[in-house]
């Protein structure tokens, strides 16, 4: 369609990161960011329990679908037609990361959805899955100023991605639909409740065994 876009022409995207100060003798005096607290890191940084925590939460098809989980947006429109309101979303791992990266995440049109659609299809052209992943774990914001899995592991447990437990990538998971909802400082148990949701779905969807 002439209508539709081209991920070529979507401008390039510089993410935030946060900015660190170095005594002399190379101690860490400070972290400077701005509007988001974010440090990029590499996929071999980002352990596999995360990821699979998160894919199994927010899109445990996006190894099979090319882009848009077409069984997801039929089951989210039948869903919601019967609630009369919107009571579940069918954006899969790509669309999200567009959404994130190219497009006004506060429009809610069909049009915009369309377009992170057409959008979606042309990263995993390009793309690998793992790719795709990692970008998404370095874009998506946590909740607390933390953007990125990097700061999100460091703002709530003090310590590297790659040192989290199954619990803790867990929760971290739950956060990426509703940060403020589900913040374990602000409400201890519905952080844990929808820690538990990830879990039930990471054994559902053969991540992890019982």
């Amino acid at each position: 369609s002439t209508g539709a876009p081209r991920l070529a022409d979507q401008k390039s995207v510089i993410l935030a990161e946060t900015s660190r100060i170095y005594a002399a003798d190379g101690t860490l005096l400070a972290y400077l960011h701005g509007v988001e607290n974010r440090t990029i890191i590499g996929g071999d940084r980002i352990p596999a329990v995360m990821k699979d925590a998160v894919v199994a939460i927010e899109d445990h098809r996006f190894y099979e679908h090319r882009g848009v989980d077409y069984e997801a947006m039929v089951r989210a429109l039948v869903r919601n037609m019967e609630a009369e309101r919107v009571v579940e979303g069918f954006s899969s791992i790509t669309q999200q990361l567009v959404g994130n990266l190219y497009l006004d995440r506060s429009d809610i049109s069909i049009a915009r959805k369309i377009n992170e659609m057409f959008l979606a299809w042309q990263v995993e052209e390009k793309l690998s899955k793992d790719e795709i992943l990692d970008q998404y774990l370095n874009t998506i914001y946590f909740g607390s100023n933390a953007y990125g899995i990097e700061a999100a592991a460091r703002t709530y447990f003090d310590k590297a991605p790659v040192e989290l437990s199954l619990a803790e990538a867990a929760l971290l998971a739950g956060l990426v639909q509703a940060p403020s909802v589900y913040d374990p400082r602000l409400d201890p148990d519905a952080a844990l409740n929808r820690r538990d949701e990830v879990l039930d779905d990471m054994l559902a969807y053969g991540f992890i065994d019982q």
